[in-house]
């Protein structure tokens, strides 16, 4: 076998993409001086991240996206719970539901700027608005993989509605849950560095990049705070992959073995 270090499977694209960046900013196929390599960037996200400042500008970021996450779970699982259990319910508010989902958070970015102003709040309102359908609609669908079996059995022990939704049906939703989660976590991240970009008097990610591209002077620290949100985001699906894996091995498909 060869000694050589050899790649991640899963890894293998976003190798991939660097080599191509960096042949393509190598080579002037891009103006090299706005589209900095990554051999450029890399070290450039590394030594920010020992200023403290760019820090607190990070963790700034990854607060307002967590807390952001938190509400729309907290909002959306109880949510898609009676939606997906009471179908009167379901019927009248379902055409609400579908005519404000494909709104995007971005386009009442300029709306929540003069509601809220440009403080935390403003960026943490709009990313629950985004992180709340993927929740929202898991919950929902997943209520329609319920086995009927086990819905009958908890009946014959005499648990009422509540105990079904809470016993048996958060249960079985809960892998659909975390893919929700999952899902949201990008939008939520995506949705607060787009808000930070807008809102001149917060502290994030966001605000890091758009004092950097003024003048288009420092555009190795623009990219450097582009890859490091692009880094967050695969971290934190990997990490929530993970958990999906160990908390519900049960749901995933089995494989027979040859």
């Amino acid at each position: 076998m060869s000694g050589a270090p050899r790649v991640p499977a899963s890894l293998v694209g976003l190798v991939g993409f660097f080599a191509i960046w960096e042949v393509a900013s190598r080579t002037d196929l891009v103006p090299g001086y706005y589209l900095r390599p990554p051999s450029v960037v890399l070290p450039t996200m590394v030594t920010l991240l020992g200023d403290p400042e760019f820090v607190r500008a990070v963790v700034a970021t990854l607060a307002a996206t967590l807390l952001a996450l938190v509400i729309a779970v907290l909002i959306a699982v109880p949510a898609g719970l009676v939606l997906g259990s009471v179908p009167p319910v379901r019927r009248a508010v379902m055409t609400l539901v579908e005519f404000l989902r494909p709104i995007p958070s971005v386009a009442l970015i300029p709306l929540a700027l003069l509601t809220f102003g440009t403080g935390p709040d403003t960026k943490i309102t709009l990313a629950v608005y985004g992180a709340l359908w993927p929740i929202l609609f898991n919950t929902m669908y997943a209520l329609d993989e319920v086995d009927p079996l086990h819905v009958e059995t908890a009946r014959a022990f005499g648990t009422g509605r509540l105990g079904l939704l809470g016993r048996v049906a958060l249960p079985s939703a809960a892998p659909f849950v975390l893919t929700g989660v999952r899902l949201s976590f990008a939008i939520a991240l995506a949705v607060v560095i787009s808000t930070e970009l807008f809102a001149g008097g917060t502290t994030g990610l966001g605000q890091v990049v758009t004092v950097a591209s003024g003048g288009g002077l420092n555009m190795d620290t623009v990219l450097a705070g582009t890859v490091l949100a692009g880094l967050i985001g695969y971290g934190a699906n990997a990490g929530l992959e993970l958990l999906h894996r160990k908390a519900f091995a049960w749901s995933q498909p089995k494989v027979d073995a040859e």
